[in-house]
């Protein structure tokens, strides 16, 4: 394996969703990545109009990127298709939530990879309800959930096949998949199986919260209907957490949580037991 090749990696955030938050972290949870070189643009919580997303692709393609990792919130809207069509024959993996499956086909006859995350639900978003505290317990929950279900562990190891490719010189098979709860629960490796059926239940549960806070957001009208639904919604999600949260104490409690830490050289390490040596 050779170790002299740096790899840049563009991130392109137009909007967030959770599974955005973290996602140069998730390659590089430690900043020692040897071979890696990242450029993060992002058009913060804007992703309208269209150009926003132009706008931020043109200036990530100044850092010369050799993988671009584009995430927004559903990726068949206007504004990521658009900066898209820029990527030209740079690899490039959209990462996004259940409604970009309707720009699948798109996706695939660019040539693209795409990993779409059920269970990344869309926040409530009304100003009576949605404040930046409100916001954030949200953000807060649903990376919980992400994390506890296996869907970040999805997300690392599908990513870190492309880049271990691309650092030796091979031509990456990008991924084209969406995650569901059994794939994610069956990645993130549960030796209880009591464990791995709450976060099958948390996986669910979230991915559901779309359904209500979409009625809530786009179809009520009326203020005394649509707030109980928001809140509802969010509760959803806590509630969702709230199960990862014990799923990960029966492991620990077993001591069998799996932990695969990257070399800095990139390729992934594993171990179980909290003493043992990672390999």
């Amino acid at each position: 394996m050779s170790q002299e090749k740096v790899l840049k990696i563009g991130v392109l955030k137009n909007g967030t969703i959770g599974s955005s938050l973290l996602l140069s972290f998730l390659i590089d949870e430690r900043a020692e990545a040897e071979r890696l070189s990242f450029r993060e643009v992002t058009s913060g919580p804007k992703m309208h109009p269209p150009e926003e997303c132009i706008e931020t692709m043109n200036k990530l393609l100044e850092f010369k990127p050799e993988l671009i990792l584009m995430s927004s919130p559903n990726a068949a809207l206007k504004g990521p298709m658009r900066a898209r069509e820029l990527v030209g024959n740079i690899p490039a993996i959209v990462i996004s939530d259940a409604p970009t499956k309707k720009a699948i086909d798109e996706i695939k006859e660019k040539g693209l990879g795409y990993i779409i995350v059920e269970c990344d639900s869309m926040i409530g978003a009304r100003r009576p309800f949605l404040d930046p505290i409100e916001m954030s317990f949200f953000n807060s929950n649903l990376l919980r959930v992400l994390a506890g279900t296996g869907v970040l562990q999805v997300i690392v190891e599908e990513l870190n096949k492309v880049i271990i490719d691309m650092l030796d010189g091979r031509t990456p098979t990008l991924p084209q998949i969406i995650i569901d709860a059994e794939m994610a629960t069956e990645r993130a490796h549960f030796s209880n199986p009591y464990a791995r059926a709450k976060a099958i239940a948390a996986f669910e549960i979230a991915a559901n919260v779309s359904k209500i806070t979409g009625k809530a957001c786009f179809a009520m009208k009326e203020r005394e209907r649509y707030m109980p639904q928001l809140a509802a919604a969010h509760e959803m999600m806590k509630t969702a957490a709230d199960l990862c949260q014990i799923a990960r104490e029966i492991e620990k409690s077993n001591d069998t949580v799996r932990r695969t830490p990257h070399h800095k050289y990139q390729h992934l390490l594993t171990k179980v037991k909290l003493h043992e040596k990672e390999k």
